[in-house]
């Protein structure tokens, strides 16, 4: 019987097991902190302009004193260029610290912004940023997002040749439809109109006959005097 009960037991034991690892994994993600640098990572910018480079973040256990810094990958050799540390939820960074030339924090508390500008690009500015954050309510994750800088002479030309030639046929199709509809109504009243004299001269044409006695008409004829 002890047997058959320790049987019974690992079962019960390992399905609560189970239980427990999934509710662990799903409250895991769930305080997970997201760094995120908009729905398009890149940015294609002219050289001597200024550029932002956008990061918020989001936990959906808060945070406290949340570790923040961008990071420019060098050939390789990750180089820090901005780190800072946010206190609690909405709370302003401090410690903030700048790495490198013509580089300013643009961030706000209120909407969890950690974004950085970059004035007068040039073209060793351009690669990959990443957006770093550590939130040690959650035990010492990392987590992080790339946004990727592109500088260029000038701003490329899109060629809108084939478009334009699309919307020009499609325009000209529709106006040539417009014009055979309009051809077509035009011809259909003109042709109604046509038949609808044609036949008024007809009834017209029957009436006059009958008045005047031609043949067609009846006519009651007149009686022959009688000779004395």
């Amino acid at each position: 019987m002890e047997i058959l009960k320790g049987r019974r037991f690992l079962p019960e034991r390992s399905s609560v097991s189970l239980l427990l690892l999934v509710m662990f994994s799903v409250y895991g993600t769930l305080e997970s902190l997201e760094m995120n640098t908009g729905k398009v990572p890149f940015l294609e910018a002219v050289n001597g302009s200024d550029v932002l480079l956008p990061c918020i973040y989001a936990s959906c256990i808060g945070i406290e004193k949340l570790y923040v810094k961008w990071e420019f990958n060098d050939n390789g050799t990750m180089v820090k260029v901005m780190d800072s540390v946010v206190p609690t939820d909405h709370a302003e960074p401090v410690n903030k610290h700048i790495y490198r030339d013509r580089v300013s924090f643009m961030g706000a508390s209120k909407t969890n912004n950690v974004s950085i500008m970059i004035w007068n690009v040039t073209f060793e500015d351009a690669g990959q940023y990443t957006c770093f954050g550590k939130n040690p309510k959650e035990m010492g994750k990392n987590h992080s997002a790339i946004f990727t800088l592109y500088v260029v002479d000038e701003l490329r030309v899109v060629d809108n040749t084939l478009t334009m030639i699309i919307v020009s046929c499609v325009g000209g199709g529709i106006a040539l439809l417009v014009i055979f509809m309009l051809i077509k109504n035009l011809t259909l009243f003109v042709l109604a109109k046509v038949e609808e004299k044609n036949k008024e001269c007809l009834v017209s044409s029957g009436i006059d006959n009958t008045e005047n006695g031609l043949s067609g008409s009846k006519v009651t004829p007149k009686p022959t005097p009688k000779k004395a």
